[in-house]
């Protein structure tokens, strides 16, 4: 067995360490591998990933960023193909100061029926260009000729100006990582914090060392004093330049579930943050900053503050539909949902405008910023306390460090009785208060024209309420008729305007009847689906055939038909991340069942009333039987919308003992 035990890991050692992770080595054994060795589950994996960045040098620039990009990755079937495609964001600043995407490389290997390796190179075809914004375009490129088992390898390398604003480098994915190293090198003059994110440890290595750099210069010949041609000069510069080096190996898979809102927030990485400067016979520049320092300079933009001072362009349209009415309330709702009328949103997100609002405003369409800061000039035009808000949209990230890109949005707020009302009017479902899921994520910060600013909740503290009615029969041929009306508030309205709004009857079916087994629904109506500040209503009949189970002449079924939960959402382990509820919810159900003439109730479920924490969730479950009819009520809540990491295995116990109770049986047996 010993033997066996040595033989084994030796074989290891000699495929780790044969393993060559230069650009175009890569061997027949990786693209033999036919599962991950330490997550059979995974669908593909990195092999290999290498991040180098150094600082050069150039006279218009000064210290500039490059930062060169290696890439392997294997495919162990066709669900890890996403990975086959690589996005690149680069910022457009002013003055022509653009980051650069150079040296672009890639190949897929693959063996051929000969079991020879066959390397199909990334072609121009293959990369794209495109404006994402004003401030970004997006280079992406998707890998050739992929199959199951394919390996992929590219290398590409990164160009930047603004030294205070370094990408995170990130050592987790939802594959796993095989091997992954990081490399910073930066010179003396630059001093830089570090920021960890993630539940792994990140060891991070850090030394010095004295570099030599030359770089060249004109020298101007009238200022030189010499006469003739300006001059080439060449300058030599020795400086110490610190090191901070990353290796890490086997890094698991951060395995996604539900109720995450973006998995990248918690996957393990590092963040640089320019802290100071400090050049020769120079002063220490600081750049250590907070969201204070940030939203100030922001609101000093002339693409931000400046476009809050312009009302020329709207005063005519405004004065006509504000005419004769006085109420700030009034007039805020009527604002709103004319420039929500007026605009179509363009998808694009951002803090800054693009064309500006007066020509938004003539075209009809706009980015986020140029519609909301239009309507904040329009709310203040009306003598409305609103200010702008930024905030980060979920798939932007949680903001950690205080840097302008850490936020990616901006909406309209209105200060009134200690509270702040928000508005989007970039969504024509959105009401007061009742935002887009993608930009329920923590607090956005309020700036105002004076300078202050301060933090603001996005998620709500009202429930959304969700009621339904449900009444039933079991017929003698044990299908189940029945009908069903439901009521619903704030969120779960805006849901259903979302999904059903300008959809076909057959859609909303084929929608309500998914994932319900052997069911027919007919009959659907809404009510106000069109119309917002007011719950939304929705009822349809239904027949379903399976429901209902014989089993040795007794009748199986459980009271609550086809409404909550089937199975625990939560399967994980131990699941190192929050989970995100989005916003606050009550669900309460009333069914009435008619049962089936001769036939008696035998069993039923016991009632029961339980919670997790403080009433952050809880269950009220009731079921009575009177002769020929059972009455079901019950209601399920979820009061605190982010349950963190700790609380897990609570919180799947909690859905264990829910889901259990909603799928109890009632037993009726014959008279």
């Amino acid at each position: 067995m010993k033997i066996k035990l040595a033989l084994i890991v030796f074989i290891v050692f000699q495929v780790t360490y044969s393993q060559n992770f230069k650009f175009g080595k890569v061997s027949k054994e990786e693209i033999l591998e036919k599962e991950h060795p330490l997550d059979p589950s995974a669908n593909a994996a990195v092999l290999y990933r290498e991040v180098s960045t150094r600082f050069d040098y150039s006279t218009e620039d000064g210290f500039y960023v490059v930062t060169d990009f290696y890439e392997r990755i294997k495919f162990y079937n066709k669900e890890g193909f996403e990975y086959a495609t690589k996005l690149v964001d680069l910022y457009q600043g002013s003055n022509n100061v653009n980051e650069s995407m150079s040296g672009l490389k890639a190949n897929t290997y693959y063996l051929d029926d000969a079991n020879k390796i066959v390397k199909i190179k990334l072609k121009k075809e293959g990369i794209f260009e495109e404006d994402i914004s004003a401030f970004y375009k997006r280079k992406k490129f998707t890998m050739p000729d992929i199959r199951k088992g394919c390996v992929i390898e590219y290398k590409y390398s990164f160009k930047s100006a603004y030294k205070n604003n370094i990408n995170e480098y990130r050592f987790q994915e939802k594959i796993p990582v095989n091997n992954v190293s990081l490399t910073f090198l930066v010179p003396e003059y630059l001093v830089y914090k570090t920021h960890k994110s993630g539940w792994l440890d990140i060891d991070i290595k850090k030394d010095g060392q004295e570099r030599t750099m030359d770089y060249r210069y004109l020298q101007s010949a009238i200022l030189s004093g010499s006469g003739g041609a300006d001059k080439s000069i060449k300058n030599t510069i020795k400086f110490i330049e610190n090191s901070y080096k990353v290796k890490m190996q086997d890094v698991p898979a951060i395995k996604e579930e539900g109720y995450v809102g973006n998995i990248k927030n918690y996957m393990s990485s590092l963040k640089f943050e320019l802290s100071y400067t400090k050049y020769p016979n120079s002063n220490i520049k600081s750049f250590a900053t907070d969201w204070g320092f940030v939203a100030k300079s922001i609101y000093e933009s002339p693409s931000f503050g400046k476009e809050l001072d312009t009302y020329k362009y709207f005063t005519d349209d405004l004065s006509g539909l504000l005419n004769g009415v006085t109420n700030k309330e009034e007039q805020m709702i009527k604002i709103f949902e004319f420039v929500k009328s007026k605009m179509n949103w363009n998808g694009h997100y951002g803090v800054y405008t693009n064309k500006g609002v007066k020509k938004a405003y003539k075209d009809g369409i706009g980015n986020a910023a140029e519609i909301n800061l239009m309507l904040t000039a329009m709310f203040r035009y009306a003598e409305i306390n609103a200010n702008p808000i930024l905030l980060s949209t979920k798939s932007n990230g949680i903001p950690v460090v205080p840097t302008r890109n850490g936020f990616n949005y901006v909406i309209a707020g209105v200060e009134v009785n200690n509270a702040v009302l928000l508005f989007d009017a970039t969504d024509e479902n959105a009401e007061v208060n009742i935002l887009s899921s993608k930009l329920l994520n923590w607090q956005g910060r309020i700036i105002r024209k004076e300078g202050s600013s301060n933090w603001v909740p996005l998620i709500p503290s009202k429930p959304s309420v969700r009621n339904v009615m449900i009444s039933a029969t079991i017929t003698e041929d044990l299908k189940v008729d029945g009908d069903v009306k439901m009521r619903l508030t704030d969120y779960f309205s805006k849901e259903t305007r979302d999904q059903y709004k300008n959809t076909s009857q057959d859609d909303i079916r084929k929608s309500l009847e998914e994932n319900k087994g052997e069911m027919e629904i007919t009959n659907i109506e809404f009510k106000d689906l069109d119309v917002l500040y007011k719950p939304t209503g929705m009822s349809y009949d239904f027949t379903s055939e399976d429901l209902v189970e014989n089993i040795g002449g007794k009748l199986y079924f459980s009271p609550m038909l086809f409404i909550g939960e089937r199975e625990n959402p939560f399967k994980l382990e131990d699941r190192k991340y929050p989970v995100d509820f989005e916003f606050p919810k009550k669900n309460r159900v009333i069914i009435n069942f008619n049962l089936p003439e001769g036939y008696t109730v035998e069993s039923m479920p016991e009632n029961a009333n339980f919670g997790l924490g403080n009433g952050d969730l809880a269950l009220k479950y009731n079921v009575s039987n009177q002769g020929s009819t059972i009455k079901v009520m019950v209601e399920y809540s979820i009061n605190k919308t982010i349950i963190t990491a700790d609380k897990y295995k609570n919180l799947k116990g909690y859905y264990q003992l829910l889901i259990e109770k909603l799928n109890e049986k009632v037993v009726l047996v014959k008279i």
